[in-house]
């Protein structure tokens, strides 16, 4: 789910160096990001708190004698930022952009020059898996990209796969696909209720097993946005066309 790995970010800022999603714990990956950043780092800062991201923020925190910061409301039960990050909030020469929909607690990071640091919210590699609630929600995500563009990005650096260099067809790209998988999830239900299971077979015809309970998940999401837009219904029976 991660493609070739997180993506470490070092960025200079007047004070020093801050570090974006130490990610793995592997003593040789944050003795190299210590090098890097030749003892200078001030900051380490999280997307988000999933674990190939949040796992070695504190080892690294503790090498380097710097602070976590993430978003204030952790989604992580045992994790607590060291500084607590508001939507908005200046870091390191960076401006946090609270953007949930993947996890909801995921920030962006905004740099001089239009350059954002994307996280999840929009990778290099693949589209963006979206959980059903509590955890995620597909309307935050779609909120999330309109946002992202209306700021011009001139750069696009995200936690997952190559720099994107076109921000703009990029993250239309992104919203013209949510809203297709949208309409194909709308076109598959019927009057009749229809469980998960049948709901998976009329969606996702072919789909190898490692990749099915994602996409189980990402339909369940698709659907709580359906059901806000008073599209779908669902009961103990199943999901449902909501009548015209």
């Amino acid at each position: 789910m991660t493609g070739h790995g997180t993506n470490s970010w070092l960025v200079d800022h007047p004070g020093g160096t801050a570090v974006i999603d130490p990610g793995s714990d592997n003593p040789a990956h944050l003795g190299a990001l210590l090098a890097a950043a030749g003892g200078r780092i001030t900051h380490i800062l999280l997307t988000h708190t999933h674990p190939d991201h949040v796992t070695g923020a504190r080892p690294l925190g503790r090498m380097a004698g710097a602070p976590v910061c993430g978003f204030r409301h952790s989604a992580l039960a045992s994790f607590t930022p060291d500084i607590a990050l508001d939507d908005g909030a200046a870091v390191a020469g960076l401006t946090a952009l609270h953007t949930p929909g993947h996890a909801t607690d995921h920030l962006c990071f905004l740099a001089e020059g239009g350059v954002i640091f994307t996280g999840d919210h929009i990778m290099g590699w693949s589209t963006t898996m979206v959980p059903p609630a509590p955890h995620g929600s597909v309307r935050q995500f779609l909120d999330g990209l309109e946002r992202i563009g209306a700021l011009a990005p001139t750069l696009l650096l995200p936690a997952h796969g190559p720099p994107i260099p076109q921000p703009a067809s990029c993250i239309q790209g992104l919203i013209a696909h949510r809203r297709s998988r949208e309409a194909t999830i709308l076109a598959a239900l019927r009057p009749t209720p229809a469980t998960t299971e049948e709901m998976m077979h009329r969606v996702y015809r072919a789909i190898p097993a490692a990749l099915r309970r994602p996409a189980e998940l990402n339909l369940l999401a698709h659907l709580e946005k359906l059901r806000e837009d008073g599209r779908a219904i669902h009961d103990r029976d199943g999901w449902r066309a909501d009548a015209p």
